[in-house]
């Protein structure tokens, strides 16, 4: 009998998916988040975005082509979802040359230099995101106020946000009640009337998105879940021990980067674990960080730093959890 068994390679079953319909779905999830923001910040949103975007596909053209001499793969929609997530973590009124150098420091440091989509060890909109900071610490904390910055982009009327008048109430020792009358009502943080970075404001946007991506199997809810109860967990418990001086745990699920964070960027392919477990435990990871840099550290916010800090232990939890390999030899004694 001459017949033969043919193993090849993994993978043997195929989904259907490729990478242009992963991200077109992920800037589907966003269009709710852009609206919200267009009804807020208006001009200064669009100019935002649109620069973001644009930059981002071109650099990346300009790098495939010119300097690494290979195939351009801007039709995958990655750098268009790159461009996206970096002006949704913006202020509307960021000058235009700092969203110039932002793209290109997100495809040409963050991306390109580690080889390209899938060798990237962070999250290039993040680590583009925290070298602005720290490069242009003025403008990338100047907050233009929602509604009545509409009309204007450069010169809009700016504000503190949530987190920066908690942060500073509590430094001058004032508690919680009598900061409580400076922010926002809890409704109205959730619909996004706040001050922020253009894309992350309304957490009700966000969390539709979030929906949308679940629906079509783009992300698992493993890593969004766990780090929205890790922090409603961690605040809570800071919040029952004294009131006073700790915000209660749905004010930091619907303020500042969370939502945006945990359903966009710390659910990135590549800079996240590839097992259910491993994305647990990296979730847990990014809440404590996040609550521990927001009460604790110097800035009023936290996520950004949170996800970059561990996507840098991602190949580590993915040794932790790396699930048993079939079919290796057996060693027998004797």
């Amino acid at each position: 009998m001459d017949s033969k068994l043919v193993v090849s390679p993994s993978p043997h079953v195929h989904s259907g998916e490729s990478t242009s319909r992963l991200m077109f779905n992920v800037v589907l999830a966003l269009m709710p988040a852009f609206a919200v923001s267009l009804y807020y910040f208006g001009v200064g949103a669009l100019i935002v975005t649109l620069l973001s975007v644009l930059s981002c596909v071109l650099f990346e053209y300009l790098i495939q082509k010119f300097i690494l001499k290979v195939q351009p793969t801007i039709t995958d929609g990655s750098a268009i979802v790159t461009g996206l997530l970096l002006a949704f973590n913006v202020p509307s009124n960021l000058p235009w040359y700092i969203v110039v150098i932002g793209s290109l420091f997100a495809i040409g440091v963050a991306k390109m230099s580690f080889g390209g989509l899938g060798s990237n060890p962070f999250n290039p909109a993040l680590a583009a995101r925290v070298f602005m900071l720290i490069s242009f610490p003025v403008q990338m904390t100047s907050w233009p106020l929602p509604i009545e910055s509409r009309l204007k982009y450069i010169d809009a009327i700016t504000g503190p946000t949530p987190l920066a008048i908690l942060k500073e109430g509590l430094k001058k020792g004032d508690t919680i009640s009598q900061i409580a009358d400076q922010i926002p009502s809890h409704l109205q943080l959730f619909m996004g009337v706040m001050g922020g970075s253009l894309g992350e404001i309304s957490a009700l946007a966000l969390l539709i998105g979030f929906a949308w991506l679940l629906y079509k199997k783009v992300i698992t809810w493993h890593i969004p879940i766990s780090i929205f109860t890790t922090i409603f967990v961690f605040t809570g418990i800071l919040w029952l021990i004294n009131p006073e001086q700790n915000a209660d745990p749905i004010f930091h699920l619907v303020t500042g980067g969370v939502m945006i964070g945990a359903i966009y960027m710390a659910t990135d392919y590549v800079t996240s674990p590839m097992h259910p477990k491993g994305m647990l435990i990296f979730g847990i990871g990014i809440g404590l960080l996040t609550v521990i840099i927001r009460v604790w550290g110097a800035y009023p916010e936290g996520v950004s730093f949170a996800i970059l800090i561990m996507n840098a232990f991602v190949p580590l939890i993915n040794r932790y959890v790396k699930p048993k390999r079939f079919g290796e030899e057996v060693k027998r004694n004797g």
